[in-house]
C-alpha cells in the first residue's frame, strides 16, 4: 500500500502486523515533538533509514519512508518505525508560530546564539507518535530517536510545544553516538524534553514561581513551587525530577496533603493552588503546589 494510505492507518486485508509501517489511528491525542531547521532539509529515505538503524541496537531493523512524489514537490510526509514504534512526520517550508517557539526556547538553558538561530528558522518538521507502545515515556523516547535522525540534516533544536521546552539537536546527536542510546534517552531528566521546567516572575509576588508543563501527558501531575529566587532553579528541578521518577517507578498515586521525604533532611507536602494562584491553573491537567516542610509535619 502507498505511504499516504499507511500514513492514515490503512492496511491491506492480509496484513495482521504493524509491518510494513502503518499508523495507529486509535491514538486520539498523540504525543509530538518538533524539529527546527535553517532551511528545508534535503532528505532521502535510504539515508534516513541508515541513520535510524545505526542509532541503537533496538532500531537496527528500523526504516524511514518518505512519499517520493510529494518530496519532488518540496513537501515532506512519511513514516518512521521499528518494533512496536511508528512515528508520523510532516514537514513545512515556513516557520512555526513565533509565540509557540518563544515559549519553548526563552527559558531553555543553551546559548543565545542558537536561540536566535532557532527563532529565525525557515522550516520545521512535526513528529507524531502513531505506534503501538502504550508507555508515554517509551513513546517520547521513540520521538526523540526520530528527532535525532532528522536532526543530522542541519537541525537546530527539538521542541516539545506541550512541555514549553526545547533542547539543541546536538544533545540528541551526542546521545546517538553513545552505546545504549535509547537507554540514555529513557534516563534523560524528564523536564529536559519530555515535559518542561519553567521559572516565572509574577507581578506583585516576591520570589520566583517554578513549575512544570506537560507532565500529565506522561501520566504524571505537574508540579509548582514558590522559590526565593532564580538561584534555586537547579534545586527544584532536581526535586521535581526525583518525584517524577519515584511515581513512574512505584506507580504511586499522589494527592493533596500527601507528604514525602525528598532528601536526607528535607520533606515536602502537596497542595492544590490557592485562589490567588490562578496563574498556575491556566493549562489543563493535574497540578500540585509543592511546599517544603519540617520532619515534624509529615504524615505518619
Amino acid at each position: 500500500m502507498s505511504i499516504i494510505e499507511r500514513f492514515f492507518g490503512k492496511r491491506a486485508p492480509e496484513e495482521r502486523t504493524p509491518d510494513p509501517l502503518v499508523a495507529n489511528t486509535s491514538i486520539q491525542q498523540p504525543l509530538s515533538l518538533q524539529v527546527l531547521f535553517p532551511q528545508v532539509p534535503a532528505l532521502d529515505s535510504a539515508a534516513l533509514s541508515r541513520t535510524l538503524r545505526a542509532f541503537d541496537r533496538s532500531t537496527s531493523r528500523g526504516r524511514c519512508d518518505l512519499d517520493d512524489e510529494l518530496l519532488r514537490e518540496g513537501k515532506i510526509l512519511g513514516l518512521a518505525g521499528w518494533g512496536r514504534h511508528v512515528v508520523r512526520y510532516v514537514g513545512f517550508d515556513f516557520r512555526m508560530p513565533a509565540d509557540a517557539v518563544e515559549a519553548c526556547i526563552a527559558g531553555a538553558h543553551y546559548d543565545q546564539d542558537l536561540k536566535q538561530r532557532a527563532r529565525e528558522h525557515r522550516a520545521h518538521i512535526i513528529l507524531y507518535y502513531a505506534g503501538y507502545e502504550t508507555s508515554p515515556l517509551e513513546q517520547y523516547v521513540a520521538l526523540a530517536v526520530v528527532a535525532a535522525v532528522f536532526g543530522r540534516n542541519d537541525g537546530l533544536v527539538v521542541l516539545n510545544e506541550a512541555g514549553h521546552t526545547s533542547l539543541p539537536i546536538s544533545m540528541l546527536l551526542d546521545i546517538g553516538s553513545s552505546k545504549n542510546s535509547c537507554e540514555l534517552l529513557r534516563q534523560l531528566p524528564l523536564p529536559y524534553l519530555y515535559c518542561g521546567f519553567v521559572k516565572h516572575e509574577v507581578e506583585d509576588v516576591r520570589g520566583v514561581w517554578m513549575r512544570t508543563y506537560g507532565a500529565p501527558l506522561l501520566g504524571l501531575p505537574d508540579f509548582a513551587a514558590h522559590a526565593d529566587g532564580h538561584h534555586e532553579g537547579q534545586r527544584y528541578f532536581d526535586i521535581f525530577e526525583n518525584v517524577f521518577r519515584y511515581v513512574l517507578q512505584s506507580g504511586a498515586k499522589l494527592s493533596r496533603g500527601h507528604t514525602m521525604q525528598i532528601g536526607t533532611s528535607e520533606f515536602m507536602r502537596l497542595r492544590a493552588p490557592k485562589l490567588d494562584e490562578s496563574f498556575l491553573t491556566r493549562y489543563r491537567g493535574e497540578l500540585f503546589v509543592m511546599e517544603i516542610i519540617g520532619a515534624d509535619q509529615i504524615n505518619r
